[in-house]
């Protein structure tokens, strides 16, 4: 596929001819991929499908967890444990090498979490992560009454401990539908998108790692006639945003520029950076995921630290 470059500084992260190859097909909606840095291999959702899967360039793709609570977003801590958002059950839970779940977050407020959907986990060993109510409608989750009255996004603190509440980091009148977060590759600042408003805000990460100085770094994030809006987003080593978007991802650069579009065949839901050198985007598209190859590498998270 031909991508569009808007920038010159577009063409030095990705060859505007850079291939698009199908890896995984058939599936009902894939989000959540994430790479493995020692074993080698993908892991990602089928949402609706209730099922967790695995790609790898030898074994292809096999399930790994049936049902999976409907998961969504996926991450790693620093010991390699997965962390997962699940729609079904509105928990964040960790799971250990051996399977083994423990819930992490269920409640604010005493009431149950909306469906979180996706995190990510500053090198302090905070979580973050977005709690709209997706995972609450059919076909994506489980269709239940809301308890919450307000989508917000939440950080759990590195002495939190199973059982304790999420911590509320944001006005709960902010978002319509948050979505995808990630930190910038100083971990200063935090973008978290808008499904709903088709938007991205960019904030100061403050003391007690509250989001503070909310502003909107890019808007206008869906077109008539082309499917796709912010869901999924990552930043590279250089602080460039990578946003699902219509016909792809978007690429801006970290004052909010628009640098270009990465063209994928089908409506992308989530991605992430993987590889030997990290150099390769892994996007959750719909009934498919999708390998690209980079010339950015991916900013670094504590679990892709070489080990």
């Amino acid at each position: 596929m031909v991508h569009t470059s808007l920038d010159t500084r577009f063409d030095a992260l990705i060859d505007p001819a850079a291939p698009v190859r199908q890896i995984a097909s058939g599936c009902t909606f894939t989000e959540g991929p994430l790479w493995h840095p020692v074993e080698r291999h993908l892991l990602f959702s089928d949402m609706p499908a209730d099922v967790r899967r695995m790609w790898s360039e030898s074994g292809g793709v096999t399930e790994v967890m049936k049902p999976s609570n409907k998961g969504n977003g996926l991450t790693f801590d620093a010991d390699l444990n997965l962390l997962a958002c699940e729609h079904a059950t509105s928990t964040v839970a960790r799971f250990g090498p051996d399977g083994t779940r423990q819930v992490l977050a269920s409640h604010f407020d005493g009431k149950e979490l909306n469906s979180p959907n996706d995190l990510c986990m500053g090198s302090d060993g905070a979580i973050y992560f977005t709690d709209p109510t997706f995972g609450r409608m059919e076909h994506f989750g489980v269709l239940r009454p809301l308890q919450m009255g307000f989508q917000g996004v939440y950080r759990l603190p590195p002495e939190h401990r199973p059982g304790d509440e999420a911590e509320l980091v944001v006005d709960r009148s902010l978002f319509g539908q948050p979505n995808g977060l990630c930190f910038s590759p100083c971990e200063r600042f935090m973008w978290v998108n808008d499904t709903e408003h088709a938007n991205i805000h960019m904030f100061d990460v403050g003391p007690g790692g509250r989001l503070e100085n909310g502003r909107i770094f890019a808007d206008g994030i869906a077109e008539e006639g082309r499917a796709g809006r912010p869901d999924g987003m990552k930043a590279d080593e250089n602080g460039n945003i990578y946003v699902t978007g219509p016909g792809g991802l978007w690429v801006y650069d970290f004052e909010g520029a628009k640098l270009g579009e990465i063209a994928l065949p089908e409506m992308a839901a989530n991605l992430h950076w993987g590889g030997p050198d990290w150099r390769t985007l892994y996007v959750c598209a719909t009934t498919g995921v999708y390998e690209i190859p980079m010339r950015a590498k991916g900013r670094e998270e504590q679990f892709m630290r070489p080990r």
